[in-house]
This record gives C-alpha cells, sequence and structure tokens, in this order.
C-alpha cells in the first residue's frame, strides 16, 4: 500500500545507524520530532465537491486527500501536518484517449480546472491544487499503463502516458529490449510524467535523457487530437515533440508515448572508485566523457558527501577497515567518491575498462572493486526513503539541482553549498550540505546538492526555513549560470524564476503557446508559468 503522506510503499523503510544519529547531531545538534495529522483528521478537512456529476469521476475524500499534494518538502510538511489548503474537487482515472477527450469537453462545458497526474512524484508542486473559484479535476492517468506497441524494425515502442517505470522495464524485457530510464523516482514515476518534466535517468551516458528517447506521441488539447508522428530525423521546420517536451500540462493530456527503446545489453556493472580530491574527481569525469569513452554512467560526490555517505551507511568496522586502506593509497580526509557504470557486450566492457584504466593512473583513482557498485545498484532507488528517517529524528532532508557548463561546475557548487550553510545563520540554526556530480555531458554537468537542517519549533516555522533556503539557492542558481532546473521541472516552485533563464521574449512565446491550447487557463495554472 503506497504512503498517503509520505515516499512509496508502507513496507518499505530505511533505518539509519545509530552512530549516524549521532553524527547529525553533532553537525547540526539534537532535533525533535513534530506530531503527524492522521489520514482520517485530514480527510475531515475535505470540503464538498463543486464538480458537476459525471461517470468517470470519483468524489471520494480518501481519492481527493491522496491527490492533493506530491513529494516536494512542503507537500511532505502539509500532509504531515495536514494542513493542506486546497484539494481537488475529484479524481477521475480514464482508461483510453477516447475518455481523456471526454474529460476535456466536460471541464470546456463547466469550466473546470485540469491537472494531469501521473505517478505523483513531482518535487516543485506540479500537481498541487490552487485555492480556486473554479471547481479542480485531478486526472489520473494510472490506468493507462500498457505497452501498445512494439516496433522490432524500428525500436519504437509506445505507451500508456501512466505506465510507471517498473511496469514499463517489465514489458519491455519480455521482450528483450529495454528503455534505459532510471530516474531516482523511478519505481513511481510515470512515461508520460517524465515526457511532461523533461527527466533525466540514471544512465543517462548510454541512453539519453527523456528528450533522446522520446519519438513523438499523442497529446489531447482543447481543440483537438495532436499526433506527432516518429521520424529518425527531420529538417521540416520546428519540432513539434519540443511542445509536448516539459509542457508540464499545459497544453493538453499527453494520452500515448513513443520511445526509442534499446535491445538488452549483454553485461552491466556498477563499480567505485575514490579519488583523493575533488578536482581529480571532477577532472576525471570531464576527461572521460569529453574522450567519448563508452558508459552508461558517472556519479562523484564531493568529499562532504563522501563523509556523510560512509556515517550514513552504517558498518562502522568495515568502513574502518575501507578508509585505512584508502589512507594508503593517498585518499584521506578530502576524498571523493565515484561511481561508474559500464554497460554493453563483453567487447564493449573490455574496451571501456581499458581505456578507463590509464585515466584512472592519471588522476589517482583508488578501485574498490565491485562490491559497493552492487551495492549502489541493490540501492538506488531507496534515496527517498530516506527522508522519513531523518524526519523520525526530527530533522529535515531536501534537494536541489541544476546544471552549468564545466568551466563554471566548481565556483557554482561553492555558491550554493555557501548560501544554503549560511541561510538560517541568523537563527543560529547550522545546515549540513553536500554536493554530487552527475549526468555528465561534453559542455557540463550537473550539480545535485542535498541540505539537511533542524526542525523548527512548528510546522510553520520549518516551513519559512525551507522557503528562505530554497529561495537563497534559486536565486544564487539563476544569477549565476545555472539552469533552474535540469531533470524536476518547472512546476509551479520554480516558475518565479523562470524568467531570469528564458528572457522576455522567451516567456512571451511560453505564454503565448499557453494561450493557443488553452485561453481560459483551465490546464495546470500556475505551474510553469507564474500565472
Amino acid at each position: 500500500m503506497r504512503r498517503w503522506n509520505g515516499w512509496g510503499d508502507e513496507s518499505t523503510s530505511m533505518e539509519l545507524p545509530q552512530s549516524a544519529g549521532q553524527f547529525l547531531q553533532s553537525l547540526i545538534g539534537k532535533a525533535d520530532c513534530l506530531a503527524d495529522a492522521s489520514l482520517q483528521q485530514v480527510m475531515d478537512k475535505v470540503p464538498a465537491s463543486r464538480l458537476a456529476e459525471h461517470k468517470l469521476i470519483s468524489l471520494d475524500k480518501e481519492q481527493r486527500v491522496r491527490h492533493a499534494r506530491g513529494q516536494s518538502l512542503p507537500d511532505w510538511l502539509a500532509m504531515r501536518s495536514g494542513d493542506i489548503h486546497a484539494f481537488p474537487d475529484g479524481v477521475c482515472f480514464p482508461k483510453n484517449r477516447q475518455e481523456v477527450k471526454d474529460i476535456l469537453a466536460y471541464a470546456r462545458k463547466y469550466d473546470v480546472e485540469l491537472i494531469p497526474y501521473g505517478g505523483g512524484t513531482s518535487v516543485a508542486g506540479h500537481i498541487n491544487p490552487q485555492i480556486s473559484k473554479r471547481p479542480i479535476l485531478t486526472v489520473d492517468m494510472g490506468h493507462m499503463n500498457q505497452l501498445l506497441d512494439l516496433d522490432p524494425d524500428s525500436n519504437i515502442a509506445t505507451f500508456g502516458a501512466g505506465t510507471p517505470g517498473p511496469m514499463v522495464e517489465a514489458q519491455l524485457r519480455a521482450k528483450g529490449y529495454t528503455l534505459g530510464h532510471f530516474p531516482q523516482s523511478f519505481e513511481l514515476s510515470t512515461i508520460g510524467g517524465w515526457v511532461a518534466s523533461r527527466s533525466s535517468g540514471q544512465q543517462s551516458l548510454r541512453y539519453g535523457r527523456i528528450e533522446q528517447m522520446f519519438a513523438g506521441g499523442n497529446l489531447e488539447t482543447f481543440e483537438g487530437s495532436m499526433d506527432v508522428p516518429t521520424f529518425p530525423a527531420s529538417s521540416a521546420g520546428p519540432d513539434l515533440r519540443e511542445l509536448l517536451l516539459g509542457s508540464e500540462g499545459r497544453f493538453g493530456i499527453l494520452t500515448e508515448i513513443k520511445v526509442r527503446v534499446s535491445k538488452l545489453a549483454e553485461h552491466e556493472e556498477f563499480s567505485v572508485f575514490f579519488f583523493p580530491s575533488w578536482q581529480q574527481a571532477a577532472g576525471f569525469c570531464k576527461q572521460v566523457v569529453q574522450s567519448r569513452i563508452p558508459l552508461s554512467m558517472l556519479r562523484v560526490s564531493n568529499a562532504v558527501e563522501t563523509q556523510t555517505q560512509l556515517k550514513l551507511a552504517g558498518h562502522e568496522n568495515g568502513i574502518k577497515w575501507l578508509e585505512r586502506y584508502l589512507a594508503l593509497r593517498g585518499c584521506k580526509d578530502n576524498k571523493c567518491m565515484l561511481t561508474l557504470g559500464i554497460t554493453g557486450s563483453k567487447l564493449q566492457l573490455g574496451a571501456s575498462k581499458k581505456q578507463l584504466k590509464k585515466q584512472l593512473g592519471k588522476f589517482c583513482g583508488v578501485s574498490t572493486g565491485k562490491l559497493l557498485g552492487k551495492k549502489w545498484q541493490q540501492n538506488r532507488f531507496r534515496f527517498p526513503y530516506l527522508r522519513d528517517a531523518l524526519w523520525q529524528q526530527g530533522y529535515v532532508v531536501d534537494t536541489l539541482e541544476t546544471a552549468t557548463d564545466w568551466g563554471n561546475v566548481d565556483a557554482l557548487m561553492l555558491r550554493i553549498e555557501t548560501g544554503l550553510s549560511q541561510a538560517l545563520a541568523g537563527q543560529d540554526e547550522n545546515i549540513h550540505v553536500f554536493t554530487h556530480l552527475s549526468h555528465v555531458y561534453g559542455q557540463g554537468c550537473s550539480l545535485y546538492t542535498t541540505y539537511i537542517y533542524r526542525n523548527g519549533k512548528d510546522y510553520q516555522q520549518t516551513l519559512e526555513r525551507w522557503q528562505q533556503l530554497k529561495h537563497n539557492a534559486s536565486e544564487i542558481i539563476v544569477n549565476n549560470g545555472g539552469t533552474i532546473s535540469h531533470q524536476h521541472g518547472v512546476g509551479k516552485d520554480h516558475a518565479p524564476y523562470l524568467s531570469q533563464e528564458k528572457g522576455e521574449l522567451g516567456m512571451n512565446v511560453i505564454a503565448k503557446l499557453c494561450q493557443h491550447f488553452d485561453p481560459h487557463k483551465q490546464l495546470n495554472p500556475g505551474t510553469l508559468l507564474d500565472d
């Protein structure tokens, strides 16, 4: 059963070792837990629906609670406290394109706002209803979850837009294929959500981001159906796929997604290396990607993240022996951990390893074998459960991400981390901040920063602390050469910062497109554009 007020399945949890709690106390201070509201308490706050009756619409209060928020930190606090300001007036579960068309016709007739909903994993406010004079209907695409077609000649697969990651892979692997898109939200997020938010998966170095995988599909709009055909390439004017990518529900509802899939690789392995410093680890990543050595993943943690991961891992005796070995090899206090993935045939793996060996020697990389890589692979989708584990001890964890060119990586990371660590100095609060580099490109990379802080005296103060941290970091990002989002999308949380990146003319173009598809602002208002 999926948690109604947190991440993932109720049967799955992440336990922190005692040493981890002591580590955080030494850095941030002792923290106190805040009381959680019950599901029944929140259901009791759900108002009467304003929707006209329709056979596809459920007015069930529990469904309305479960579709009221996503997975951002403000969403987490709202669900835990029960202080949810706006609920959808109903939820519908269309099973095919015709039913989506019926819902659009219904919304136009009764002046209803529509919020497309995939897996509910948004961390930027995409799916949150806002207080409105009009009724709000959440359109849950979860029943449109099948592989509809697989063209083995062109390696094009067609899925219902509500297909979650595990079902995408299971249905493809049964036929010998993979999409290879593995965001951290993989177990819950959907293929339609990946397209709508321009998602990136952990193995994007081999398979590409979702924009490289996305080949075409169907968008149902108030004006009719937009079917985007698949071509290997085209110079016939602007690419209409780009209208669907990153559209975040503002133009219509995605119903079918066509993607470029790959035959399953013969072999795949993940390995962990350590480098004496950040400069050497990041330099290795840059050299490897610009040399086009065939890999599927590169991720390097800075020294603070490396230290934190080792502390949170438990297994104190094993970690002590590891650190002694690394110290003998020159990786001491400033060591950085790098996780590397290789995917392909035996011949490809051998060739990649041969090329890597030279670069590892050049940058003083130290191998730890395959054990840590296997552990990472086993737990690769469990990090979101850390929020609940920390919450139980009185701490809040959140993340933010950006991307920038190589020449700006170190300066931007320093500014983000410094801004976050000092943001609550006036309240005499310490913030634990660390970053990893991932999604590596020849031009640059993404920076993914995590920060942990203590609960406030109540939910309001805890939220206000987050607002200050998020705003400070977002301002630093957009004013210092970073994108406001590399992989999480814009939603409502990032919308106020988008104009800094797109410029006045660019924002006018996006606004005109929204006006064209949705003149009455019924499709996910407030998302993407701060309207």
